[in-house]
């Protein structure tokens, strides 16, 4: 049978060997089945710690059941009624963490993952007891500014410990090493001579900086973790709980699967749209990949090139409005500005970000002439949006709140009640329109399902509060370097030896400070990076004269990147997981197609119009025409093809456009066209290209 008469959705190696039937229509529930062929957890396990937790079965399975529901419940009481004092607030979000953490993480990636270690209830317990200190000795500690008590010493001791143990678990061992070189450096900082070195601390006066101050541990990073950050990510579980991750997936089919190279695109929106729901690189990775990654493979993409359009679509999700990673809340507090000032600066550059990733894509499907799924077997856009358009009000509600001056707490806040009661109604209008056309009694089908929307809604809390740790084991970490750095003042010093060691340029500094974003994002998650780089290399880029927002967004943007960047390649390794694909082949393809991705902030901090920054619409609009038309030529040089196969002379002077054109400037831009438009004709008066060998279609 042809491939044309019949298209396998998964190849036999690919997923465990589900195929699909012919003549059968991809959409949400093949969906499902592709999804129950491939072992997720195992996947998102190898290259997520904190996927790799304890299951049990029994009271303790109950027991955090109910501890992770209630640790959603006490964020969803305090974001309604505001009830305590930041630091009340956030020793009780540090309490639930701790004793989470210690209760689901073993000690050892390799330990028993069914069952409970003595030690580690024990420092549950403990990880409880520093947290409840604070909250018992609150006004104690509020009124008394003298130095710590022997008990303030011996908690505070405890706490730092347990902070760092925990974060080493469910993080990783190198966000753990950074912290502890931060805290040794505030002790031994008299041992170190010239610029670098100050008069040192005691071990006392550190650890109460850190325990008993809102400057260390329960400083900033760990507030917005405990104000709109838990919100967001509850919001997410919400509405994943609600079917609007299958609804994106049937709509990007819809709308670009018959299309050349239609699956590749499928995933690129896909991937987008699931972002805009989702702040983690890897989770996006593996919650749309188990489709589209074998998808891909089934029409001619080579495994590690459909991996590579997986991890780099995925990754875009931390940096595309309205719900972006975790670090964009804490850079609106860093900052000092509102979420939404955050959200409308990234819009742009997010946007030409995929659109420079579906120019890849479809380049790609062009050279090795792959076509698209036949109309046929997939949904139509009008009838996905008619069964679950309603899923995209909760996202419409945050949109308008934001832009209407609401907090990003309330926001989350209003936004969940929102998506609680559009899943009720719907739920029951259903279980009402199925009773009256099959003659089941209504009363019974409505309660029915108000049962299982009661289950739905309990299982988003509870996916809501394990989600929550990493991040906030990240921000807790991440606080002894805040404290650290407020301590002695060593982020002054740091920008200083930046902008020594690039002896006063720019460009030498932008490229620095992209490096260590880059080698930072190796062991990093991007909360904890952007933490670091933005009181280290943020102060240093902003010498220049570039403004605050253009200057934090770079530092994020390079530390959201490094999750495709080998040898520590998160996202690209868990989509070659997927793939069955050499990983590092996917992580350097990964890199080729998010290439645009590393020019796109240098040139917002070159002109922050493309942030909507000081300029004009018509100065936006028109930057961002030529910045596209600029990625178009990217595109082609990196890919190779344009008409026809390009010569490598042809590939360079295309290159050499797109960076001319991407960097703002009439002089850059009539360049960059001009180079284009010589290529183009040079394409038309010479048909035929070099021979290049194509690849074998079929998977890898």
């Amino acid at each position: 049978m042809s491939h044309k008469e019949r298209m396998k959705v998964i190849e036999q190696e690919g997923a465990g060997g589900f195929a699909l039937e012919e003549g059968a229509r991809l959409d949400a529930e093949t969906v499902e089945k592709v999804q129950g062929t491939v072992d997720v957890s195992e996947i998102v396990a190898k290259y997520d710690k904190e996927s790799a937790y304890r299951t049990f079965r029994g009271w303790l399975q109950i027991f955090i059941r109910v501890l992770c529901i209630v640790f959603s419940a006490f964020h969803l009481f305090t974001a309604a009624t505001g009830a305590y004092p930041p630091q009340i607030q956030r020793a009780v979000h540090l309490g639930f963490v701790l004793v989470l953490i210690y209760l689901l993480y073993p000690a050892r990636a390799t330990g028993n993952k069914h069952k409970l270690a003595w030690y580690d209830g024990l420092l549950a317990a403990a990880g409880a007891a520093v947290c409840a200190y604070i909250v018992w000795n609150y006004d104690v500690i509020v009124l008394d500014a003298g130095p710590p008590t022997e008990m303030d010493f011996l908690f505070g001791c405890a706490a730092i410990v347990l902070v760092l143990e925990a974060t080493r678990r469910i993080v990783g061992l190198p966000i753990t090493l950074v912290a502890v070189v931060f805290l040794l450096y505030a002790k031994f900082g008299n041992l170190i001579p010239g610029m670098m070195g100050h008069p040192g601390f005691s071990v006392k006066r550190i650890v109460g900086h850190m325990y008993l101050t809102t400057e260390g541990l329960f400083g900033m990073p760990l507030g917005v973790s405990a104000s709109f950050v838990f919100l967001f990510i509850l919001f997410g579980a919400f509405l994943h709980s609600t079917g609007l991750g299958k609804f994106f997936i049937d709509l990007a089919l819809a709308a670009a699967g018959r299309y050349v190279g239609g699956p590749a695109k499928v995933a690129v929106l896909a991937s987008g749209f699931f972002g805009t729901i989702s702040g983690s690189s890897v989770a996006n990775t593996v919650s749309t990949g188990t489709f589209t990654i074998p998808l891909m493979k089934s029409v001619g993409y080579r495994g590690s090139f459909a991996g590579a359009v997986e991890a780099a679509s995925s990754t875009g999700g931390q940096i595309m409005p309205p719900i972006m990673g975790a670090a964009a809340f804490i850079m609106a507090q860093f900052l000092g500005v509102g979420y939404v000032e955050i959200a409308k600066a990234a819009l742009i550059p997010a946007l030409l970000y995929y659109l420079a990733v579906g120019f890849m894509v479809h380049m790609e499907a062009k050279r090795l002439g792959l076509k698209g799924i036949p109309r046929e077997r997939l949904p139509r856009a009008w009838h996905v949006l008619r069964q679950g358009g309603y899923l995209l009000i909760p996202i419409f509600v945050l949109i308008y709140l934001l832009i209407q001056g609401y907090t990003p707490l309330k926001s989350a806040y209003y936004c969940i009640l929102a998506t609680v009661i559009i899943s009720l109604v719907a739920n029951n209008w259903k279980a009402w329109a199925g009773a009256n056309s099959s003659r089941i009694h209504v009363g019974r089908a409505l309660w029915q399902s108000n049962r299982q929307s009661l289950k739905d809604i309990l299982q988003a809390m509870e996916n809501g509060g394990r989600l929550a740790l990493g991040v906030a084991a990240a921000c807790a970490c991440t606080g002894f370097v805040i404290g650290v750095v407020t301590l002695t003042g060593v982020g002054l010093k740091l920008a200083n030896a930046i902008l020594t060691l690039s002896a006063g340029s720019f460009a030498l500094t932008l490229f620095f400070t992209m490096l260590a974003s880059i080698v930072l994002g190796m062991g990093l998650p991007t909360t904890a990076k952007y933490i670091v780089l933005a009181t280290i290399a943020a102060p240093a880029i902003q010498t220049f004269g570039v403004p605050q927002l253009a200057a934090h967004l770079f530092i994020m943007y390079f530390g959201i990147l490094a999750d495709l960047t080998p040898p520590v390649a998160l996202a690209a390794y868990a989509a070659a997981g997927i793939a069955r694909s050499e990983p590092n082949a996917t992580g350097f393809m990964a890199v080729k197609l998010a290439l645009a991705g590393f020019l796109i902030p240098y040139i917002f901090c070159y002109n922050p119009a493309l942030l909507m920054i000081g300029a004009s619409n018509a100065e936006i609009i028109f930057i961002v025409c030529t910045a596209a038309v600029g990625i178009a030529a990217l595109s082609f040089g990196s890919v190779g093809y344009w008409l026809r196969e390009l010569y490598f002379w042809e590939r360079l002077l295309l290159v050499a456009a797109a960076i001319t054109l991407i960097t703002p400037g009439p002089v850059t831009d009539l360049i960059g066209l001009g180079l284009m438009a010589a290529v183009y004709v040079m394409q038309k008066m010479t048909r035929t290209g070099p021979q290049r060998p194509v690849e074998d279609p079929r998977p890898a």
